[in-house]
């Protein structure tokens, strides 16, 4: 489940939300109870880095051109 940041608009709180995907967005303050919680723009959990990965990364031999171009004999 993904992790959601929240900042209350009223008074400043912040807090941290794992909640379903199709879960409503919270709405009160735990700290003031004010209807006022807003979700924040958030980096994710995880990076994606390096140069990727390709369908020959883990095939040998003949196996290794499954996409065409230069074919094997």
């Amino acid at each position: 489940m993904p992790m959601y940041d929240y900042q209350c608009a009223s008074c400043g709180h912040q807090l941290e939300a794992i909640q379903k995907i199709s879960a409503a967005p919270l709405v009160d303050c735990p700290a003031c109870n004010a209807p006022e919680l807003k979700k924040m723009l958030s980096m994710p959990g995880f990076r994606l880095s390096g140069s990727g990965w390709y369908e020959t990364d883990f095939k040998t031999g003949s196996k290794k051109n499954l996409a065409g171009g230069d074919k094997a004999d």
